[in-house]
């Protein structure tokens, strides 16, 4: 890759965070500054690409409990939204030809917009996760929903470019199955290799050579192969390690992926005016999962904050229009529209999802929402009970603060996470009391029943960013109890100072000292130790 990619693609992310947006946003944008100064998409930034993209799906089967995707919001929700976008579009563009509004359509047949109206009813895998994973909420409700779905769209993908290419799996396909007792073996393996370069290297492996290049051999999609790989090791518990070892590295190569969504089109001015119209449709593609998702028991702004997400145009449109182009389906010129419109679609997604609160309490939050008898279970109002502190994360730290309050201080503690599977898990090892929530969501702190006799908040979650906001969100609620937080790193101490935390736990200091104090209580329970210092 040439210095100069890298430095525009380091400038574009940089401006987008002094604008307060996601870094993807600048990569995007540094494609098409790349694209305007003369430079095209080449072999190596694609192939950069395409391994961030499957580590990226290896990793989202990492964290995904294949469970989830036979609820009914899941499925139901991605098929009914799927038909309606497609249906919608194809007649709205029926509509243009008829009345003579569209020059481009009119040597088209309805055929046609039924296939652009498919490719559009998808949203992006890559940069939906990818968001979620900057703002922690990919284990929120709303976030496991909307992967839920994108697994699902991800599914029909592969069934339609089976069915259209007529290129069917190979007869040995069946063989994969054989990777389900595999998986036992896969997950011992894990166990022996530690956390360092064999663990990140055991990852590579999974996820390019027994997913990606095994599935593809048999002639299955491989990215779909990285992604079934990592969900047959989604229950270990060496699991989110391997994902937090993969992260840096998938995140580096993502910045490939989005640099070449805008070094791929080469547009002209009624190119890119197609791409801008085609925006005006997302608004529709949200409104529809606005419709359907109430449907299915989930509160407004569970439904508000999928719909949004899933907001955008995939990539799979990409490879569908290429397919469409090829086979004569459409004029090469929707090829270039639509890789406009998906890059443009990602520009405005990631703007209007930062500011996805306001935009809910703004348009939403005033509306009636069901009644809890209705709601599903980790959408109602949760009751405190008799607690008497609140951890908030419950991971290493949130376990050990809420085994210490609890067992030394005697306090009545309730652990807080928003990741129902750890749940299941403390559960099952452990006699704690747990709830399922989302400290990153507003109507949660709404839901609170019984919050007068909380004297002590301790927010371990593992993002910043979720810690800023549950701080926020007591300040405002003017908490009269103490709040103790974590930091990775020091220059967010005083961030959360001025929020109102009383007490912040830097936790490699913490861990320094916490060492130094096991170390001397062993030494002075030596005998004779006490007198010798």
């Amino acid at each position: 890759m040439e210095p100069i990619i890298i430095l525009v693609a380091f400038a574009g992310g940089l401006a987008a965070s002094f604008l307060r947006l996601p870094p993807l946003t600048g990569f995007l944008v540094a494609g098409f500054a790349l694209n305007f100064m003369g430079y095209e998409l080449n072999d190596n930034i694609q192939f950069i690409a395409d391994l961030g993209v499957t580590l990226l799906l290896f990793t989202i089967g990492l964290k995904l409990d294949v469970r989830s995707l036979l609820k009914i919001e899941i499925w139901g929700g991605a098929t009914l939204h799927m038909l309606l976008t497609t249906a919608a579009i194809t007649l709205l563009f029926i509509a243009l030809k008829s009345l003579g509004l569209a020059a481009l359509l009119n040597d088209m047949q309805w055929s046609s917009f039924v296939l652009i109206g498919f490719a559009l009813s998808f949203s992006s895998t890559v940069f939906v996760v990818k968001m979620l994973e900057e703002r922690s909420e990919s284990q929120s409700i709303y976030g496991r929903i909307a992967i839920g779905v994108l697994v699902m769209q991800d599914i029909f993908a592969v069934i339609f470019l089976s069915a259209s290419t007529g290129k069917l799996p190979s007869i040995w396909a069946i063989l994969l199955l054989g990777l389900i007792p595999l998986a036992p073996i896969l997950r011992r393996l894990l166990d022996r290799l530690g956390h360092g370069e064999m663990q990140v290297l055991f990852g590579f492996l999974l996820a390019m050579v027994v997913g990606y290049a095994l599935f593809e051999a048999l002639g299955v999609k491989g990215d779909l192969g990285a992604l079934v790989v990592g969900m047959l090791l989604s229950t270990h518990r060496a699991a989110p390690g391997l994902a937090k070892s993969l992260f840096n590295i998938k995140e580096l190569f993502l910045v490939a992926f989005f640099l070449s969504i805008g070094l791929m089109a080469d547009p002209s001015w009624e190119h890119l005016a197609w791409a801008v119209g085609l925006q005006l449709l997302l608004p529709l593609q949200i409104l529809l999962f606005m419709l359907l998702l109430p449907r299915f028991r989930l509160r407004l702004r569970t439904s508000f904050l999928t719909s949004l997400g899933l907001g955008n145009y995939s990539e799979f449109s990409l490879i569908l229009a290429s397919l469409a182009v090829a086979a004569g389906w459409l004029a090469i010129d929707w090829l270039v529209i639509i890789a406009l419109a998906v890059s443009l679609s990602f520009v405005f997604s990631a703007i209007a999802n930062a500011y996805s609160e306001r935009l809910y309490q703004y348009f939403v939050a005033k509306r009636p929402d069901l009644p809890l008898e209705k709601l599903r279970p980790q959408d109602r109002p949760l009751d405190l009970g008799d607690a008497q502190a609140i951890v908030f994360g419950m991971g290493r730290i949130g376990r050990g603060a809420y085994h210490r309050l609890n067992d030394t201080y005697k306090l009545r503690v309730l652990g807080v996470d928003n990741n129902p599977l750890r749940i299941e898990h403390l559960h099952k090892v452990a006699d704690m009391c747990l709830a399922e929530g989302d400290a990153s969501d507003s109507d949660f702190w709404d839901k609170l029943v019984n919050t007068d006799q909380i004297q002590l908040i301790v927010l371990a979650m593992p993002y910043h960013q979720g810690n800023v906001f549950a701080l926020k969100q007591l300040k405002h609620r003017r908490f009269k109890g103490k709040i103790a937080a974590i930091v990775q790193y020091e220059e967010e101490v005083e961030m959360l100072r001025s929020l109102g935390a009383n007490a912040i736990f830097y936790v490699y200091d913490g861990a320094g000292q916490a060492l130094a104090d096991s170390a001397m209580h062993e030494l002075l329970s030596m005998p004779n130790a006490a007198a010798s210092i």
